[in-house]
Parts: structure tokens; sequence; C-alpha cells
């Protein structure tokens, strides 16, 4: 798959770049993409929920009535779930929701993702970005260049990070910038469009390409 390479100014440099199908050239396995996805938001989670049970609550130990003859059921606590203030059957309690998924696993979900935008033609390739400053301005003038300032979601993947990228996109809504390295399935599949620095793509070819 070949794209071309388009500079900050929206235009055609008339370069063109093939893409690796070691990387975005294989079929996409839905399953491990699946996990890795739910593992990520299994991350997020913070776990700390947590419902008092009967031993936690306030309330006096005290026998309420006498056991027979009131015509009612036996109580013998004013914490027994079954009153008002009691406490609760197997309520939540504080956990972890993380849990363990191969590294080989993962890889193969994030080139499945990677050959999935290939696929749905959600890759594009510009060259390097640099700014002097930190600019949203600017930012978004090499956005709406690409005609990427379109509401819809952008994941620009750099070389290394850039402090002054990173400051001028980090207050633009759907915009997220990451490095190679930083990839996780979940964001790929949850963008409109992979763009692509040139310094980016070779760091990603070189991170993801098995060595010989």
């Amino acid at each position: 798959m070949e794209l071309s390479v388009y500079n900050i100014k929206g235009e055609d440099t008339g370069r063109k770049v093939t893409l690796s199908d070691a990387i975005f050239g294989l079929e996409p396995n839905e399953h491990v993409m699946y996990l890795d996805v739910k593992q990520y938001l299994a991350n997020q989670r913070q776990g700390t929920h947590k419902s008092k049970q009967r031993h936690e609550v306030q309330g006096t130990t005290k026998k309420l009535k006498k056991q027979k003859g009131t015509g009612g059921a036996r109580a013998g606590s004013m914490k027994s779930p079954v009153f008002i203030g009691g406490g609760r059957v197997f309520g939540p309690q504080p956990r972890d929701y993380g849990f363990k998924l191969n590294k080989k696993t993962k890889r193969v979900a994030r080139l499945s993702a990677l050959s999935t935008l290939a696929q749905e033609g959600k890759v594009a390739l510009v060259e390097t970005i640099t700014l002097d400053a930190p600019r949203t301005k600017d930012f978004l003038s090499i956005l709406t260049s690409l005609k990427l300032n379109n509401g819809k979601k952008t994941l620009l993947v750099t070389g290394e990070a850039n402090k002054n990228v990173l400051l001028s996109a980090r207050n633009i809504q759907k915009v997220t910038v990451a490095t190679p390295i930083a990839l996780n399935t979940h964001d790929l599949l949850n963008t409109d469009t992979l763009l692509l620095s040139e310094d980016g793509l070779k760091s990603l070819e070189q991170l993801y390409t098995p060595a010989e």
C-alpha cells in the first residue's frame, strides 16, 4: 500500500511511501483486539467502590423483640440486611479489575488495529511536524490545511515526544498525540484518521518490524 506524503500546508510533495505489509497488511484478528481493548478499559477502572457490611454499620446488636409470640419474623439485630440502615449483602468491595495479557497477544492486537485502519483508508502521511513554540492556533492551521479539522477524531503519531506539539494539541478536542511506543489498540480503533509523521512511521516500523 502506497501513501502520498503531504507537507504541513496540505500540499502533495509528490513523494510516495510504501507501507510495510508486516505492519499494515495483516489479516486483523478481532478477538485479540477485543482482549486488548478490554484490558485497557479494565485498567482505567479505579475499583474503589465500597458498601458496608453488617459488621461495619452503626446500630445496636440487642435483640429487638422476643423470639416468639409477636406474630412476626424473628429479629436479633438492627444491623441485619433486612432492615433499613442495615448492612448490604454481597455488596461491592474494593478490587483490581486488571488482568494479564501476554506481550505477543498485545503486539498482534496492535498490528491488527493498524492493518484495520489501513484497509479502511484511514491512514495519512505528513512530513515531520515541528513547531517553534507551543501555539494551538498554529497546530489548528496544520490540521485545517490537511482537512482534518472537521470535528472527527485524529490520532497523530510522531517519532519522539515533542513538547511544543504536545502542548499545542492538548486543548484541541478529538485530537491525540502519541509516540509509537505509547500506542494502544483502544486509541487506534477509536480514531477516524491515523496521521503519521515521517519520523513517526520510521519509528513505528523499527518498533514492530521483526529482527532478522
